[in-house]
């Protein structure tokens, strides 16, 4: 069988699996694009026009939808080597009507491709149509602590606790405010803060939250709560100690309310403060999973499904799953989500790491168009590996390597999150 054959044959299978999506950014309420700016405003498309030489003019609110796509699209010669290049001509071919015959857009496509978005997302049953071409069953959603949990269907938009602002805003009147307006606890101690977290849990697991998240930075320590000390790191700003004592809170209440708490570890803000919106953020190598340890084992009962920012870091996040049962390798995260670091990290994962403990890919989609071409640049990968790591070297059959793929991009995510 040519080598090329047997990886599509697993690829054509593996497309078929039904996507349960376990961590986005999607706005329920508006969760498809109403043009092509929604699209193309995606910040991978800012990021790479701006540092391709693309002034930021045009990137501001006010500034024209249709001027923002000609003057991205105008861009796109110097960026069409890029994985994010190949997603936007995916959603092309499968939503906006580019023939499969054509591989690249120039800026004279910029206005045709804007009408036929304009046209096509228009349709009262787009988003249904969405779910079905991508054969997206359920995705998670990133819900502020005083999000609103109604509206929308929480079967299919599965709420996800982001605790960020609880842990590293606190200090902030306005974080305290609004926790008080939404559990009707004010927070003046240790047992109030214990209280209003507690209401808060209470009000997302009844409303269906499956999952807990946080992202956090090169340098945090976690450290269990001070009860005794809480007023006065309030009072004096030790606003360090402050967050490693609420993130272990936290922790607590997931595993008092049974959630995962997903870790996405690495990311230090605002390295290029002069960067467009949501481009301004890298990573940082003195992240270690060191700094966890205590955590992880302060915590068996919580599932700790774990990102990291670089790919660098990829064998100390197997080393903690190989040995810590709560450690899972959770996607491909960010910068770490182009295809020769996905293909390393997935091959260092899945020879050694539990197969029920890998949890595949999520899509960190805004906008649910871009659900398809993210998954699909996965599963090409993902039936790559299969077929030079099981299948050539006799391991597994053909149908067994498909069973494989597919506990790692629905199995473990059902398994894990209970949905």
């Amino acid at each position: 069988m040519p080598l090329d054959q047997l990886v599509q044959n697993l690829e054509s299978a593996l497309s078929k699996v039904p996507l349960i999506d376990p961590h986005s950014h999607i706005d329920p309420l508006k969760p498809v694009s109403k043009s092509l700016d929604d699209i193309l405003g995606y910040h991978y498309y800012t990021e790479l026009a701006h540092s391709a030489g693309m002034p930021q003019t045009l990137l501001a609110p006010e500034a024209d939808p249709r001027d923002r796509v000609r003057e991205i699209v105008k861009f796109m010669d110097r960026y069409d080597n890029t994985a994010q290049y190949a997603w936007f001509i995916d959603i092309a071919h499968t939503f906006l009507g580019l023939p499969e015959s054509e591989t690249r857009v120039s800026a004279s496509d910029a206005d045709k491709l804007f009408d036929a978005a304009q046209k096509t997302f228009a349709q009262p049953d787009w988003e249904k149509q969405v779910f079905e071409k991508t054969r997206l069953e359920k995705i998670f959603l990133t819900n502020e602590f005083d999000d609103p949990l109604t509206g929308f269907d929480t079967a299919k938009y599965v709420p996800c606790l982001r605790t960020d602002t609880l842990v590293f805003h606190f200090d902030k009147p306005e974080t305290r405010r609004r926790l008080e307006a939404t559990t009707g606890t004010h927070v003046h101690d240790a047992a109030s803060l214990r209280r209003a977290l507690a209401k808060v849990f209470l009000r997302f697991t009844q409303n269906g939250a499956k999952a807990c998240a946080i992202s956090l930075p090169p340098t945090f320590h976690p450290a269990p709560f001070d009860d005794e000390h809480f007023y006065e790191q309030m009072q004096f700003h030790d606003y360090h100690d402050l967050a490693s004592g609420i993130f272990w809170l936290i922790a607590e209440l997931c595993r008092d309310f049974r959630l995962p708490f997903d870790l996405m570890i690495g990311v230090n803000r605002k390295v290029y403060p002069k960067g467009v919106y949501q481009g301004q953020d890298l990573f940082d190598q003195r992240t270690s999973l060191i700094q966890y340890r205590d955590l992880f084992n302060a915590f068996p009962e919580v599932t700790f499904p774990v990102s990291v920012l670089t790919s660098a870091q990829n064998q100390e996040l197997m080393a903690y799953s190989w040995i810590f049962p709560n450690v899972l390798p959770n996607g491909h995260w960010w910068y770490s989500n182009t295809p020769p670091f996905i293909r390393k990290d997935l091959t260092e994962r899945v020879t050694a790491v539990p197969k029920t403990k890998l949890i595949g890919y999520y899509s960190d989609a805004y906008k649910l168009e871009f659900v398809k071409p993210k998954y699909g640049m996965y599963r090409r990968i993902l039936a790559g590996v299969l077929a030079d790591e099981f299948v050539r070297p006799g391991v597994l059959s053909e149908t067994d390597a498909v069973a494989l793929g597919t506990r790692l991009l629905r199995d473990n995510v059902r398994e894990v999150f209970k949905v």
